[in-house]
């Protein structure tokens, strides 16, 4: 029997005018009973449709734009301001990468920063704001209001966790030292400021305090985190509860540009070879086994983007040994719709899906149009490592449309011109039973860049909140592959309505 039908037969027991009644106890009691079963009703119908035209259906949304410590402040604790005036407890950014860590908790990760507000075009408006990640309670419970989406999505602050290295750190004084005032004794923090670096190093020197975070992963046993960055780009291991740095992993020269500026377009225009300026290693990835980090950059390397043609839309893909530190493989993957990839997710230890996406839609003023998950296999692709972009991009692996978030969301009530144009974390979380059915979560996530308000597309001013969107899908939906959590957590139903 049904859910759904199990929960009207429960109150037809106790009630038996139930489907006669309008206006007496017996209605309202049939309609509270009806709420409550409401969306466990739309979960078997989510378990019992499979994936059409690209879609999930959406779960949840959840916004968190206030802590215990106040609207838009984050509980670090900061109580001073940026050079640019903006609190030092900003809470903002918390989508440039999400990951679950169990329970009901996933660690969020802001980017370099709120560089936004325009300050000094000499360090690209980036400011000595600390690199840092936030340990966020997500807790998915049902709706029982009788409208809107099946469950709902309350996001909680638990803790802010500050990155640094016991070693020095190599920080700018463009306009003033960037060295963070909180610094100590043999705490030197990382920040966004683009001036942080050693001009005497390539971009890949570890000394560098800038720090442009970007993706997120957490080992198997909990207690490490895994970051990457743009400006390096970087690929560090921190501990996950001190958030000291414990490593670094060194990536392919080819990765690394010669000549370093604080200013973006400037060391885009002195460099032929390397990752482009903001656009390095976007996202981070880890294998189910908790053995490989898997590593995206956003755009194509510059000496492959100066090939054009096909070779100006190959992104390199890297895979590193966790246990060596050595890098294993260098994979080929070609952009099709998006202008760039913001995140990278492992669906097993082979499979994994790639965010491609376009800048469009809330907080760009326009409307959203790509906002796609890409399913990638690397088994048996081509090593691409000692080829130039050209071989590389006739080498690229394979990729499959796994959702379309846009038309996903669009189906779910939110237009297009809601959708945040920074689409750039992607999860998966705890798994939803019930009915005889499993339905696995799927976690994104969106980087406001610390803007509250924006403009939509006829100028009004809106709120820009950090959001969750939860979807939901079933092994069916995966065309043959199969989905290997790196944490098994599973939700129960109501025990009376299952």
């Amino acid at each position: 029997m049904s859910v759904c039908k199990e929960a009207l037969m429960i109150a037809s027991q106790h009630f038996p005018n139930l489907r006669q009644a309008s206006t007496s106890k017996e209605s309202l009691v049939r309609q509270a009973i009806m709420r409550l079963a409401a969306p466990v009703c739309a979960a078997i119908f989510i378990s019992a449709t499979q994936l059409h035209s690209q879609q999930l259906p959406l779960l949840a949304v959840g916004t968190l734009d206030e802590s215990r410590a106040g609207a838009w402040a984050d509980v670090s604790g900061l109580n001073y301001t940026l050079e640019n005036g903006v609190p030092a407890n900003n809470l903002g950014g918390m989508g440039s990468a999400i990951t679950y860590v169990g329970g009901n908790d996933f660690l969020a990760l802001p980017d370099r920063g709120p560089n936004a507000v325009p300050f000094n075009p000499a360090v690209d408006d980036t400011v000595a704001y600390v690199n840092r990640f936030h340990t966020v309670h997500l807790n998915l419970t049902p709706n029982t209001t009788g409208s809107g989406l099946p469950f709902e999505l309350k996001p909680l602050l638990q803790q802010t966790t500050f990155l640094w290295s016991t070693t020095p750190l190599v920080y700018g004084s463009v306009n003033g030292s960037g060295v963070p005032p909180i610094n100590g004794v043999m705490r030197y923090y990382f920040t966004g400021r683009s001036d942080g670096f050693d001009a005497s190093q390539n971009s890949g020197d570890p000394n560098d305090a800038r720090f442009d975070t970007e993706g997120i992963r957490v080992s198997n046993d909990g207690n490490s985190v895994f970051i990457s960055d743009e400006y390096g780009p970087y690929i560090y291991q921190f501990d996950r509860n001190t958030g000291v740095r414990l490593r670094s992993f060194a990536l392919p020269s080819s990765f690394y540009v010669p000549n370093l500026s604080a200013v973006g377009n400037t060391e885009i225009s002195g460099n032929t070879v390397g990752r482009t300026t903001n656009k390095g290693m976007e996202g981070l990835a880890i294998t189910p086994d908790g053995k490989t980090l898997v590593g995206i950059v956003q755009a194509a390397l510059l000496q492959d983007a100066a090939q054009k043609g096909a070779a100006a839309k190959v992104l390199r893909i890297v895979t590193i040994d966790i246990a060596s530190g050595q890098v294993t493989g260098q994979f080929a993957y070609g952009l099709t719709t998006g202008s760039g990839v913001s995140e990278i997710l492992a669906l097993n230890n082979h499979e994994f899906l790639v965010d491609e996406r376009d800048g469009h839609g809330r907080a760009d003023g326009s409307l959203a149009v790509v906002k796609q998950l890409f399913k990638i296999d690397l088994t048996g692709a081509t090593d691409v490592g000692a080829m130039d972009g050209k071989t590389a991009a006739a080498n690229e692996v394979k990729k499959t449309l796994f959702v379309d978030l846009v038309t996903s969301m669009n189906a779910a009530g939110i237009s297009a011109a809601e959708i945040p144009a920074k689409i750039e974390g992607i999860s998966f979380g705890p798994d939803l039973k019930g009915g005889g059915e499993t339905i696995h979560t799927l976690w994104v996530a969106n980087d406001n860049d610390f803007t509250l308000t924006v403009l939509d597309p006829d100028g009004n001013t809106i709120a820009n909140p950090n959001q969750f969107f939860v979807f939901g899908f079933k092994d069916s939906d995966l065309g043959g592959s199969a989905y290997v959590p790196q944490f098994q957590e599973s939700r129960e139903l109501p025990a009376f309505l299952r």
